[in-house]
């Protein structure tokens, strides 16, 4: 019985012996933990780090703010210091829905009056009412955003906008490019933009000039740092590192803006008239190669971005693209048999056809004009002459006149992504055909160099659309002096040349006698190229490059002015003739500017100035003090774009076109001749269709409408 009564007692007993063993182990685990932090804390604080990682540089870093300061990026400016790309900032305006949205104080931060909203903005944005009031009675959204019509408002409309006080309406800001000439030698002069899909608003050359000056345009960024507690107060005793940004260099460039202006109105012109698949036109000075005129279709306008649709945007076609030039291609190889002593002008040949190595060639005069003599076969651009020329030359010595003229090879010009060319030299029949410009494939560029060597007296320059570099912190400046790059013929053999191209244009039987300008001694070549497919060449009436190429005046060239259209879809005749309502005129006002001005002493001129940037009532009086006729195109206070650009010669009550920030609107244009028309949609971007002859009467869309509410605008003459 005790037995029993002691084993109940040691059981009673056992809890209390368990719970006081497991109580000084979780003590003594206690005990060894609480080393073990007390040695990690001392090792932290002796050597001040954790994981490799530095806690006095994490802890500084917490308190520090680094600010990155923004490099201005350099301008672009034509041959008279005229801006043609700057830097500016632009907004984004967008509204926020949601009712959640609102501060400590319950102050509602949404939009509370959309009707109201809407109506303010219509007002200011290519948008319409209903449309905006459509967007901000989107459901479910915290915010809205209005389309392209929302983008690239100036400040002057951001501030109009903010003075309304409308609850919910906000702004971001973006750096942004501007380009106030609008459709302006485009590829050539290029784009910038920010980058689409990432934080970084730095712009960045995409094409053009903007693209392959890229880095001494962008300068550097610089940087500031502070440290601050973290009410944002800068920290007693601490030091602010400041880094000076390093702004971009600007770059002055060979282009006339009024003949750049002038050029891209009669391409327009010609561009509707005849619908081209693509047209080029270069004016160059021959005796420096300084571009100073270049164009092309299809094109855009940088600032408002129209254009950006078509297939070939982003292409310059005047360096990236090569082709077939066709019979413009004959005055060098006239050139080189005359240079190398063979040329026959008074021998005969049987014209019409010839087969050489199994392949007949035609004349464009299929039937031919029976035997004439070799003088003949440039001013009738007979192709079957030409042939003949290149067999009595020889294939060998033709090749080599061709890298003479720098054929083959890119120019470098300044312009990004040259073409170097090629040429089918195989066969008999390929080396024939080159002689009339099949089988060789050249760039503008390259047809411009070789064409200042026949206007230069055989001194080939280099083109040339860069004039300067100035660098905009030591104010040093690089210049860039005409460059010749060859001497493929004599003086001697250009005159002959050039007296053949005469003879294109006054001869009866010339291929360019459309081009003659009265009071002008004008030198022309035409050419008719046919375009090679993937199973030959192709065939049909507009399947064809039309090029011509002109020097004036003949004597002594000033300029060469070059241009081919591309497949035109609306074509009446297989000729080079097309081209001559550009020519004509382009060439006309370029001789005018050279010479001594020849306005009769009873009108009055004026020179335009520049006027982007200016306030629209500062801009007005200007206008007015030199009897001009501003015509304002727009609902904003600001000039944004103006036309003729500045530096043009005008004649008293000539009308100038103030486009300015803000919606579009659509001016009264009664009594406004078809050239005012053209300078409008080339300045607006918009598509008019112009009927009949003599002057504005009537109009489709009413004058102050917002022109974004058509897609296009009839304007009947009378």
């Amino acid at each position: 019985m005790k037995f029993f009564q002691k084993e109940r007692l040691l059981n009673k007993e056992n809890p209390r012996v368990s719970r006081r063993y497991l109580g000084a182990t979780f003590f003594g685990i206690i005990i060894v933990v609480f080393f073990i932090f007390i040695g990690r804390f001392s090792y932290i604080a002796i050597h001040g780090q954790i994981n490799n990682n530095n806690l006095s540089q994490k802890t500084a870093a917490l308190y520090r703010k680094d600010t990155v300061i923004k490099a201005k990026r350099g301008t672009i400016y034509d041959a008279s210091g005229n801006a043609i790309a700057e830097d500016t900032t632009t907004y984004s305006v967008y509204a926020v829905l949601d009712k959640k949205y609102v501060n400590a104080k319950h102050k509602k931060l949404y939009v509370t009056d959309k009707q109201k909203v809407a109506k303010l903005l219509s007002a200011y944005l290519p948008m319409s009412q209903a449309k905006i009031l459509k967007t901000l009675q989107t459901k479910n959204a915290f915010q809205v955003e209005f389309g392209t019509a929302g983008k690239n408002l100036s400040l002057a409309i951001k501030q109009k906008i903010e003075a309304a006080h409308l609850s919910g309406v906000y702004f971001t800001a973006t750096p942004a490019r501007l380009y106030p000439n609008g459709i302006f030698a485009s590829h050539q002069i290029g784009l910038a933009q920010a980058a689409s899909n990432s934080t970084d608003t730095t712009l960045k050359g995409v094409m053009g000039i903007e693209q392959g000056y890229n880095t001494i345009l962008s300068g550097k960024n610089g940087s500031k740092q502070v440290d601050q507690d973290s009410y944002g107060y800068q920290l007693p005793d601490s030091k602010t590192k400041y880094k000076a940004a390093k702004n971009g260099s600007d770059i002055y460039l060979t282009l006339d803006s009024r003949l750049q202006s002038y050029l891209e109105t009669l391409m327009t012109k010609e561009q509707k008239k005849f619908n081209p698949k693509s047209m080029t036109a270069v004016l160059m000075n021959p005796k420096t190669g300084q571009i100073l005129a270049a164009s092309q279709r299809p094109t855009f306008n940088p600032q408002t971005g129209a254009g950006f649709g078509s297939a070939n945007a982003w292409r310059d076609i005047l360096t990236e693209d090569s082709y077939e030039p066709g019979s413009v291609m004959k005055v060098f190889s006239l050139a080189s048999i005359i240079n190398a002593g063979k040329y026959p002008p008074n021998a005969y040949y049987q014209s019409g056809k010839i087969t050489v190595g199994g392949v007949t060639v035609h004349d464009w005069n299929t039937t031919g004009w029976g035997s004439i003599p070799y003088s003949q076969a440039f001013p009738r651009s007979s192709n079957v002459g030409f042939v003949h020329l290149e067999q009595i030359l020889g294939h060998k010595k033709w090749l080599a006149y061709l890298k003479k003229f720098k054929f083959l090879k890119a120019t470098h010009s300044g312009l990004p992504g040259e073409a170097s060319g090629s040429v089918q030299f195989g066969s008999a029949a390929d080396q024939s055909i080159t002689a009339f410009g099949q089988g060789i494939n050249v760039t503008v560029m390259q047809m411009m160099q070789g064409f200042s060597a026949i206007a230069n007296g055989g001194k080939e320059m280099k083109p040339q659309i860069i004039s300067k570099v100035v660098n905009s912190q030591t104010g040093k400046t690089t210049t860039y002096q005409p460059q010749q790059v060859a001497k493929p013929v004599t003086k001697k053999t250009t005159k002959k040349v050039i007296s053949a191209m005469r003879d294109v244009v006054n001869k009866k039987y010339g291929t360019g006698t459309a081009y003659k300008i009265k009071g002008q001694d004008i030198a022309v070549k035409t050419g008719t190229a046919q375009i090679s497919g993937s199973n030959g060449y192709l065939t049909g009436s507009n399947n064809y490059i039309f090029s011509v190429v002109g020097m004036a005046p003949a004597s002594n060239p000033k300029y060469v002015l070059y241009i081919t259209m591309k497949q035109p879809q609306n074509i009446q005749s297989t000729d080079a003739t097309n081209l001559s309502d550009i020519f004509k005129p382009m060439m006309t006002r370029a001789l005018a500017y050279s010479n001594v001005t020849t306005t009769s002493s009873t009108e009055s001129t004026a020179t335009m100035k520049k006027l982007s940037g200016e306030s629209v009532t500062k801009a007005k009086q200007v206008l007015d003090k030199q009897k001009l006729k501003p015509i304002q195109i727009g609902t904003g206070n600001t000039v944004v774009q103006q036309s003729p650009v500045s530096g043009t010669q005008l004649l008293s009550n000539q009308r100038v076109l103030l486009l300015t920030n803000g919606a579009m609107t659509m001016p009264d244009v009664s009594g406004w001749s078809k050239s005012d028309l053209l300078r409008l949609e080339q300045l607006t971007g918009k598509t008019f269709k112009i009927t009949g002859t003599g002057y504005a009467k009537t109009q489709s869309l009413p004058a102050n409408s917002l022109m974004n509410s058509a897609k296009t605008i009839t304007v009947t003459l009378e």
